[in-house]
């Protein structure tokens, strides 16, 4: 149960695939809304 077992969350990090132990991140589309500058209006 190491680098060599594939079912294994080490195991998917040395062959590089993703599964139920290793699930792949979910990347929002809208996750760059931090860098958006907000409208401010000054008087």
């Amino acid at each position: 149960m190491g680098k060599g077992d594939k079912k294994t969350k080490k195991g998917k990090i040395a062959k590089g695939t993703f599964g139920v132990r290793r699930p792949k991140k979910k990347t929002d589309s809208g996750s760059n809304k931090k860098n958006e500058p907000k409208s401010k209006t000054k008087k």
